[in-house]
């Protein structure tokens, strides 16, 4: 049987550049990934030789689960071994592949050794495999989700909707969930904290203004403001900007203003694609200025 996870991330497109002209591709491919699934043997590995996932996407791990699933381990033992591969960066360690959560219960128990079943994937087998499951599980946060369809784009060099086909979701479920990636980071740590939820981030990524998003997120935590009471907050926000009056131009010629609504047809390009950005303008006797900030992790 091949790894699904290869096949499905089209590891094997990749491979073709330096497979074997001789060989066919499928055929090597399929050898490689059946020596995963043949080495299904469990063994005790000590914990201080364990480290934890590079690409485990959940960065939160609720110190009262862990306690729980502790006390199942301590009364009816490891039902099931964690999988883990040899660290492909740090000699003599494992990586752990899936059961983050049973390893940190473990550690808390003070075993010192635990089952585990190594498997040999590599580095984009080993990514897929933390992330998708992780993604599946419906306890994950949305800012760590929206990380995770992140990570896998970026490894797998995928768009937002390849990324979708492949995950089997709406093209906008992923879109509005990395969209919430565009928020300040306190923001996005409010999120993930759950202090907030996904629909309350919605509603601040309508301001342009990072500092007003923060303000504004204080403001939701400190009085407890719900969704609707929320959007009714932007929306005021929203309605105040667009009351202050707007410059005119003063003995400006035709050229001049040309090229300034042609700038504003790019601004307004850029906040449709959802880019952030600070935009002043000003008027002087010889010249017009426009100046503009955008964040390098737009």
């Amino acid at each position: 049987m091949s790894n699904p996870f290869t096949k499905f991330f089209g590891i094997n497109d990749k491979e073709k550049e330096v497979a074997s002209p001789e060989v066919p591709v499928e055929e090597t491919i399929e050898v490689e990934t059946e020596k995963s699934f043949v080495v299904d043997e469990v063994k005790e590995i000590k914990l201080e030789d364990i480290i934890p996932n590079r690409f485990q996407p959940r960065e939160v791990f609720e110190a009262e689960k862990i306690e729980e699933l502790a006390s199942s381990m301590r009364t009816h033992g490891l039902v099931q071994p964690i999988v883990i591969r040899n660290h492909s960066q740090i000699e003599g360690k494992y990586e752990i592949i899936s059961g983050e959560r049973r390893f940190r219960a473990a550690g808390k128990l003070e075993w010192l050794t635990i089952p585990a079943i190594v498997r040999s994937y590599n580095d984009k087998e080993t990514a897929a495999i933390a992330l998708i499951e992780n993604i599946q599980r419906e306890d994950l946060t949305p800012i760590e989700e929206a990380r995770a369809y992140n990570e896998l784009m970026k490894i797998f060099e995928l768009t937002q909707e390849a990324l979708a086909q492949r995950l089997g979701k709406g093209q906008s479920t992923v879109a509005n969930k990395m969209r919430l990636l565009k928020l300040p980071q306190e923001v996005q740590d409010a999120i993930l904290t759950r202090k907030i939820t996904e629909r309350h981030g919605r509603s601040l990524l309508s301001l342009k203004n990072s500092e007003q998003q923060i303000k504004l997120l204080i403001e939701i935590i400190d009085k407890e403001l719900n969704v609707k009471q929320t959007e009714e907050r932007v929306a005021s926000l929203l309605n105040k900007v667009n009351e202050q009056p707007k410059k005119k131009f003063k003995h400006v010629g035709k050229n001049i203003r040309l090229a300034v609504n042609e700038l504003n047809r790019v601004f307004k390009t850029m906040e449709d694609y959802g880019y952030k950005y600070e935009k002043e303008e000003e008027e002087n006797e010889d010249y017009y200025v426009v100046k503009i900030k955008i964040p390098k992790n737009f």
